[in-house]
C-alpha cells in the first residue's frame, strides 16, 4: 500500500477544491489551478481533506495513486503559499537584471541573455547576482529555474556560473592535481 498515497491532504482555510470526474479545481488566495487525473483513481472530499483511493493493487495503479496524491498536494500548497527557488550568480562580472518583464542576464558570453517568464511565472532579482524564481505552479517554477540555470552552468574546475542557492559544487583537481595548488 502507497504510503504517501494513503495520507490524506488537508484544505488550509481560503482553499477551496471541486472535483468533476478525473477534473480537479483548486482555487485559493494566490489563484486557480486545474488539472485532469486518471479516470480510475478516486478522488473525494470529505470534511476539509482530499482523500485518493485506487480501484486496486495492479503495479500500474499503485504508481499513480501517490502520483495523483502529490500532484494534489502541490497543487493545494501553491494556490495557498506558493512555490520559489533561488538561484545564484557565481562569477566576475556576473549579473542579472530585470527589464520589464524580462530577465537579462549578462554570464560571460559576447552578448547579454534576456529570457521572458511564462505566464504564471513571476521573477525578481536581489541585487546583481540572486534571482528569485516564484509561482504557485511547482512544475513551471522548476522548469523556469532549471532553464536559467542551463543558461551557464557552474563550471567544474573554477565554480563560476548559475547555481541554485544553497547548491555544493565540488572542484575538480587541475592539471596539478589538487584543488587550490599553487603553481
Amino acid at each position: 500500500m502507497s504510503r504517501i498515497g494513503k495520507a490524506p491532504i488537508p484544505l488550509p482555510e481560503g482553499v477551496e477544491v471541486s472535483i468533476k470526474g478525473s477534473e480537479v479545481k483548486v482555487k485559493g488566495p494566490k489563484g486557480e489551478l486545474s488539472r485532469c487525473f486518471h479516470p480510475e483513481i478516486s478522488i473525494s472530499l470529505k470534511d476539509d481533506n482530499i482523500t485518493v483511493s485506487r480501484p486496486n493493487d495492479d503495479r500500474v495503479y499503485r504508481s499513480l495513486h501517490g502520483l495523483t496524491r502529490s500532484l494534489l498536494a502541490n497543487m493545494v500548497d501553491g494556490v495557498s503559499k506558493g512555490f520559489q527557488k533561488e538561484l545564484e550568480l557565481v562569477g566576475v562580472g556576473y549579473r542579472a537584471q530585470k527589464v520589464g518583464e524580462k530577465l537579462v542576464l549578462q554570464v560571460g558570453y559576447s552578448h547579454p541573455v534576456e529570457l521572458v517568464p511564462p505566464d504564471g511565472i513571476s521573477i525578481d532579482v536581489v541585487g546583481t547576482n540572486r534571482i528569485v524564481v516564484q509561482g504557485i505552479e511547482k512544475e513551471l517554477v522548476g522548469e523556469m529555474a532549471a532553464q536559467i540555470r542551463r543558461i551557464r552552468r557552474p563550471d567544474r574546475y573554477k565554480g563560476k556560473g548559475i547555481r541554485y542557492a544553497g547548491e555544493m559544487v565540488r572542484l575538480k583537481p587541475g592539471k596539478l592535481g589538487k584543488v587550490g595548488a599553487k603553481r
